[in-house]
Parts: C-alpha cells; structure tokens; sequence
C-alpha cells in the first residue's frame, strides 16, 4: 500500500479523533458523498450512530463525541452547561447522583438532531433551549479536551447560572447550595458581566442570596447597581419562608 497515496478510506480513519460522531453533512464536506459513506458501512469500517451520523466500527462514543459534531461540524450553540459543567471544572466531584445526567444548553429554538436525541448515550441527557444567556459572551465559555478532541462548556462563573435554572424544577435547592459553596474562585468580573445580561430574574436573586449567605470574598467586588434584578416576588419554594432583601421564597429552618 503507497503511504504517499493512501486510500480515502485511511485518510478519512486518520482524521477521525476517537470517540467522535462524524455527521454526514460533515463527511460530504470533507468529499465522502453518501454512495462512499454506505459502502464503508458494508465494508464494517462505520457504524451508524442514527440517521445522518456515524462513528468508527467498533468505536465507543459517549455524549461528549455527539456534542462534538453538534459543535464543530453542525456548528450549533450547543453546549455542556450547569451541573455538567461544574462537574467537568472539578466542582460538585463529591455528589453521587441516583442517576447520571448531562446538562446541556443551546438558543432558543435551537434544536438537538434526531440522532442525538435517539442513541443511547448511557447518561440522561438534559437539554434546554433558552436566551438565560447570550452564547456570544464567548469569554464565559471555553474548551474541555476530551479523548483526542475538545467541547465547549461553560465557564463556572456561568455554569453556576444554569445551575440555578433548573431550581427546583430539575435541582434541589440544598445540593445547588452546596455546589454554589464550593465556588471559591469564581472571577468578579465575569460574574458582573453575566449578571447584567442574565434574562433571569429568578436566576439573579437566587444567586446572590446563596453566593450572599456564604459570604464568597470574590463578591464584594461585584456592582450591583447595573444588575436589574426586576419587581416583586418569585416563588422559588412552595411553603418557604420570604426573603425580604431579595424577595424570593427559600426553605426555612436551614443552618445557613
């Protein structure tokens, strides 16, 4: 076999990373039309993961190397977000979930292809379509290397927003506390950035209760005086006791 000319075959193997979801959008892209793609499926070179996607015979491919096509190769907002994330960061190490889940985040309207929502990942996989955030903030958001590839997730300081989403629809109050504890390093600036472009009001007063009963040091150098955190109250649990600073109902009886 020439090493000079080798088959499209081995050329397509060689720049497949392991554990990637290749797209037949993708493929076609890279000159490998429909026709070329079947025959390697006969030839057990690939294996289709769903209808217009594909991985390597053979190949173990996990949530991340979906996410990965939806990224670099459909080139959607999609992204690893909230509890996932801070997961992925080192935070929230020490939960031990009834069930595994993957949290991840993409613009409204935005939808996740059939494929994804189809294979069995081995997680369940959360997923929520919203402008919470903008996704051109790009400096809330950076690369996680994963096998031979990378993903985008969200940045802690962002994460721990989407985190807070989901209280206490998909999220327990307690635990979220728990993780918003752990986050001693988070970077004023960028929690005053996302704070003023947060379209959650929600979101904001439950932050700054949490991130203010803690008394995270990092706080003291955000303003709040461009932050809208809107009018009246929100409910945020059934029974609970209301906070008069921020207007949001919380459990009572807490140690903190």
């Amino acid at each position: 076999m020439s090493t000079k000319n080798p088959p499209k075959i081995n050329q397509l193997i060689s720049q497949w990373p392991r554990g990637a979801v290749f797209t037949q959008k993708y493929l076609t892209k890279l000159g490998y039309y429909r026709d070329l793609v079947k025959k390697y499926k006969r030839g057990n070179w690939l294996e289709p993961v769903g209808n217009g996607a594909f991985k390597l015979y053979n190949d173990d491919v996990d949530w991340y190397g979906g996410l990965y096509a939806l990224e670099k190769q459909l080139e959607l907002t999609i992204h690893a977000g909230g509890k996932t994330a801070l997961e992925l960061k080192g935070y929230a190490h020490y939960l031990r979930p009834k069930e595994k889940e993957c949290y991840l985040f993409g613009t409204a309207g935005e939808k996740l292809p059939k494929w994804f929502l189809d294979y069995d990942w081995g997680v369940k996989v959360i997923y929520k379509a919203t402008n919470l955030l903008p996704e051109n903030f790009k400096k809330a958001l950076s690369e996680y290397r994963h096998k031979d590839f990378t993903i985008t997730i969200s940045s802690p300081e962002r994460a721990a927003l989407e985190l807070l989403y989901f209280v206490p629809s998909k999220q327990g109050f307690d635990e979220a506390f728990k993780i918003i504890e752990g986050l001693l390093g988070l970077r004023p600036d960028l929690v005053q950035g996302l704070l003023e472009r947060c379209r959650s009001v929600k979101v904001k007063r439950l932050f700054l209760y949490m991130t203010k009963k803690i008394q995270h040091p990092w706080l003291s150098h955000v303003n709040l005086n461009h932050v809208d955190l809107g009018s009246g109250k929100r409910v945020i649990v059934k029974d609970g006791v209301l906070d008069k600073k921020y207007k949001i109902t919380v459990p009572e009886d807490r140690p903190f």
